[in-house]
């Protein structure tokens, strides 16, 4: 079962990369590049991510790199390697098949045949060990590496390393670990409100700082703002039946603490027996239905509210 869960969130984490991957291609390139989906090729296991088409060249040249590399090629094949998946050689080699692949498709597309080479931009959030190994790196930009010897353009992009910019989103939505942390803060205060919980949802941050964004999504004086973080609420919990199941049973855990609390008041307030601010404090805390019980029983027939809390 965990494992069926594991795979069920890499699987829309992965739709998740692709969708924010298309959209914002669009957004902050002012439409220069354009995200398309990648259609199966007729081979076993060399399906690509997608590719990056190139529809105005000029409209690429001010942003932040890796972006301008796409100015010269009509198309460039995109991997999304996102955290947890693999990076090793086999990994690469597949990665090869794939370009391979498209380019052979984009030759029997054409006639006279295309002569070009499609290059492969390689995303995700750190460069392994190995490849400096195998390969010459070259760095021309934070996070954006040259790959060689090569005939074809072939970066290597990580994310981890990459600036917080807001036409970096596409690459930035790869990084892990403390750089993914920091990358939530930073854009929660920039998307939609819809798109943040469905990163918040997919992907692997720190506990700390999901609490932190979580709390940035309190209910809105709005009715119109209220009702859609409700609906949006509703559709992650339908999701997720697991999490609504447990939000079910600390909510009914809840309703007989606050039970038990207002019975412990109503047998000391007839009694005449007055909670000062520290003991109100102290019921308020205690989340432990033995202990209330306890101090239920005691308050029956003790002399003051201290020894019933005793």
């Amino acid at each position: 079962m965990r494992e069926h869960r594991y795979q069920s969130r890499v699987g829309k984490l992965d739709r998740f990369a692709k969708q924010t991957f298309a959209e914002e291609a669009v957004r902050v390139t002012g439409s220069a590049a354009a995200w398309q989906e990648a259609p199966e090729v007729r081979l076993d296991r060399v399906q690509a991510d997608g590719y990056l088409r190139v529809l105005r060249p000029d409209g690429l040249t001010p942003l932040a790199a890796p972006w301008p590399e796409a100015r010269g090629h009509e198309e460039t094949l995109v991997e999304l390697k996102m955290p947890g998946d693999h990076v090793d050689v086999v990994e690469l080699k597949r990665a090869l098949l794939r370009r391979q692949a498209r380019e052979v498709e984009r030759v029997e597309e054409r006639v006279p045949p295309w002569m070009g080479e499609e290059p492969l931009w390689l995303i995700a959030p750190h460069v392994p060990s190995w490849l400096h190994g195998v390969r010459a790196l070259e760095r021309f930009a934070p996070g954006c590496y040259r790959i060689g010897p090569s005939p074809f353009q072939f970066l290597w992009i990580a994310a981890n390393e990459l600036p917080l910019r807001d036409e970096l989103v596409p690459f930035l939505v790869a990084r892990s670990g403390r750089a993914l942390d920091e990358f939530a803060r930073w854009v929660a205060p920039r998307r939609e409100v819809e798109w943040v919980l469905s990163m918040l949802q997919y992907m692997l941050m720190s506990p700390w700082t999901q609490e932190e964004l979580k709390r940035r999504f309190a209910r809105s004086d709005d009715p119109e703002i209220e009702a859609r973080r409700q609906g949006i609420l509703r559709t992650l919990l339908a999701d997720s039946p697991e999490v609504k199941e447990e939000l079910i049973e600390e909510g009914q855990q809840e309703g007989r603490l606050t039970e038990a609390r207002a019975a412990l008041r109503t047998v000391l307030a007839r009694r005449g027996l007055t909670l000062g601010p520290a003991l109100e404090a102290q019921i308020d805390a205690c989340v432990d239905m033995p202990t209330l019980h306890r101090w239920l029983e005691q308050a029956v027939t003790a002399a003051g509210a201290e020894e019933a809390l005793t």
